[in-house]
C-alpha cells in the first residue's frame, strides 16, 4: 500500500487522568492503528494537553491498561501528535517544554 492511500484516522483525547478510561480508551486506539499501518494524527486537547510535557504519561495510571507512555510513544513513532495551542496556552505549557516531535 502506497504512503498516499493509507488509511488515514484522525483522533481527538480531552480527557486526562480526572476521566482516566476514556483518556486510555483515545490512547489505545491510536496506537492499535498506528501499529496496523494506519497513518493517525493524535490531537491533545483539554486536560489530554498535559500528557505533551515530558514524564507526565509516565505517571498515568490505570488498571488493566498499556501504560501510556508506550501508547503515546508508538504514535509518535510512525504518526503525528499535535497539542491544541490554546488549550496549552491555557495550561502555560511552552513550546520549548513538551516532547520532541510533539508539534502545537
Amino acid at each position: 500500500m502506497s504512503a498516499n492511500s493509507r488509511t488515514r484516522l484522525v483522533l481527538k483525547i480531552t480527557a486526562g487522568q480526572e476521566d482516566a478510561e476514556r483518556c486510555a480508551q483515545g490512547f489505545t486506539v491510536a496506537a492499535t492503528a498506528a501499529a496496523s499501518g494506519v497513518q493517525v494524527s493524535l490531537w491533545l486537547t483539554g486536560e489530554a494537553a498535559w500528557f505533551a510535557l515530558p514524564g507526565r504519561a509516565s505517571k498515568f495510571d490505570l488498571a488493566h491498561a498499556a501504560p501510556l507512555n508506550d501508547l503515546l510513544a508508538a504514535v509518535l513513532e510512525t504518526g503525528t501528535v499535535t497539542l491544541c495551542s490554546q488549550c496549552a496556552q491555557r495550561r502555560n505549557i511552552n513550546p520549548d517544554q513538551i516532547i520532541s516531535g510533539i508539534r502545537i
